[in-house]
């Protein structure tokens, strides 16, 4: 079994929070105490966390499909309260869906030797969607948390859950005590 990462996506007070400038919802909420005891096992087990972090310029082109939102320095951008990064884990800023694209993800996962990713966050459909689809195109083995990501929509939510498993092979798991995740 090769070395294991964790990776927190785009949970920042903009998707997350309710006056977030494109909040998620509900389903974003219900999905931070999940990924708190994610981290917190993550933590005890000595697995490294990747923090990847939509953060926009204000002039981004994104923002003709969607609201302005996680602009860089801004308190949207931040991660939401009770997850934000300690001292030692990577933050992996992105403008576009795949925390794969256009970032520094892969030679940093590489580096250390990292071969197997536990995907959370937001949204299943949409980045959690294609930084799994970019993870699996480098070769590395995929888990999804399946109540620890959430989107907008839930059927395009277990769209993606699907596809993630059927068309990308990625191993798909509900958290709860016990399971085996590293």
């Amino acid at each position: 079994m090769g070395k294991k990462a964790l990776l927190v996506i785009d949970m920042l007070r903009d998707f997350v929070e309710a006056d977030g400038a494109l909040c998620v919802g509900a389903a974003a909420q219900e999905i931070v105490p999940v990924i708190e005891r994610i981290i917190a096992e993550a933590r005890n087990q000595e697995i490294p966390i990747f923090y990847i972090c939509d953060q926009h310029r204000p002039d981004d082109a994104e923002f003709a499909v969607w609201p302005a939102h996680c602009v860089a320095g801004s308190e949207g951008a931040k991660v939401c309260s009770p997850l934000e990064p300690r001292e030692g884990d990577f933050i992996v800023p992105k403008r576009r869906y795949s925390g794969f694209f256009g970032t520094d993800l892969d030679a940093s996962l590489r580096e250390n030797g990292i071969e197997e990713l536990v995907l959370t966050g937001v949204c299943t459909n949409i980045c959690v969607l294609y930084t799994a689809a970019d993870a699996r195109m480098r070769g590395y083995k995929v888990t999804v948390v399946s109540n620890a990501v959430a989107s907008f929509d839930p059927e395009a939510h277990r769209f993606a859950l699907q596809e993630m498993e059927k068309t990308l092979g990625a191993r798909v798991v509900e958290w709860k005590e016990g399971i085996e995740l590293w």
